[in-house]
């Protein structure tokens, strides 16, 4: 007789990988607590194939882009969260779990707001600084909230807001040096460090643009490890021992944490936690065009604290960046290193807590 599951989970979120990735590093915890899971999403996002990837349970809806200003699509966006709804209504009603577990970003609105018809709470998690338009929303009935930037909570409803660790995929801090060093073709014996040049889940074209006109300069000072992001062009070898690069790294990432002396990356938030957890100094460019100010949030945060240096990219000029990063390496690495010390050790409550009392309270 097949056992039946202490708890279901509806898990929702998508658009980005930022708002997948939490869901797959909470994963273990989920199925240790014997939860069954279920995914809603989007029927062309990253988060159907990262599902699959999971072995997660998965189906598709139709939603629409949340814009903040006017355009034609908003009309027809309008119409795909309704029938969106509907589809949440009809999938909710014949799996009947106990809560959904929303991460925000357009793709949850649609199956927070089927859960509100319903009477099955919601539990959001708010990674960013500050709120998205799709978490804004969902607050307004979510059971309760989860964030992790001690500020964001001035956002929240009152009694509804805990603050709780960021999820960060626990076999990102078993990472082994010689292996990302051997993995990138980099001599293991050479004290040059290592720099991890990353643009997050659809790469970064500025950051990719950037690291083009300097990366000659870099390699002077560094070794260069550049995830470029799926489809993106990879740039000339200039020294196989000096710059290697990379479409896309997965099983690998661990290993390349663990020899890079930094990193030079946006300012995701699920990033920003996995760069503190890991304890490496930030070189951060945050992304500014067509984004609502999350990220410049986010790196402020971090700069705030001493562990990184934030560059505009609207106002970016390569030079000064690589002669930046010349005094960076030779002073100020060593002194984010030292703010890292100095940090708060405070335990914070894991997310699934929060689910798992609503899973209680119903």
């Amino acid at each position: 007789m097949t056992k039946k599951p202490l708890a279901k989970v509806v898990l929702t979120g998508g658009g980005t990988a930022g708002h997948v990735m939490p869901h797959i590093a909470l994963l273990e915890e989920m199925r240790a607590r014997d939860w069954d899971l279920h995914y809603i999403g989007s029927r062309s996002g990253i988060e159907r194939q990262l599902m699959h990837d999971v072995g997660v349970k998965y189906t598709p809806i139709q939603t629409g882009k949340l814009r903040r200003y006017w355009s034609f699509e908003n009309l027809l966006d309008l119409f795909r969260v309704v029938v969106g709804v509907c589809q949440s209504l009809l999938t909710l009603m014949f799996l009947r779990p106990d809560v959904v577990f929303s991460k925000g970003g357009f793709v949850s609105v649609p199956v927070a707001l089927g859960a509100r018809l319903l009477r099955i709470p919601v539990v959001t998690h708010e990674s960013d600084r500050s709120p998205g338009l799709a978490n804004r929303i969902i607050l307004k009935f979510a059971h309760s909230i989860a964030y992790t930037f001690p500020d964001t909570q001035r956002f929240l409803p009152p009694g509804r807001g805990v603050r709780c660790a960021s999820p960060v995929r626990q076999q990102l801090l078993n990472g082994d040096m010689r292996r990302g060093l051997e993995f990138c073709g980099f001599d293991p014996e050479s004290s040059v460090p290592v720099v991890l040049v990353m643009g997050g889940s659809l790469g970064a074209q500025r950051l990719n643009e950037l690291i083009a006109t300097s990366y000659a300069h870099l390699c002077e000072q560094v070794r260069v490890v550049h995830i470029t992001g799926k489809h993106k062009p990879l740039l000339p070898q200039v020294d196989p021992q000096r710059y290697v690069a990379f479409e896309y790294v997965d099983r690998q990432l661990a290993d390349l944490y663990a020899c890079a002396s930094f990193v030079i990356a946006r300012a995701g938030a699920n990033s920003l936690f996995e760069y503190r957890a890991l304890r490496l100094p930030m070189i951060l460019v945050p992304l500014e065009i067509g984004s609502r100010g999350d990220q410049l949030e986010n790196a402020s945060y971090f700069e705030s604290l001493g562990v990184a240096k934030v560059f505009r990219e609207t106002a970016l000029d390569p030079t000064v960046f690589t002669e930046t990063l010349g005094r960076l390496i030779q002073q100020d690495f060593a002194a984010m290193r030292q703010a890292y010390s100095q940090l708060e050790q405070q335990e914070l409550p894991s997310v699934l807590s929060l689910v798992a009392q609503a899973i209680q309270d119903r």
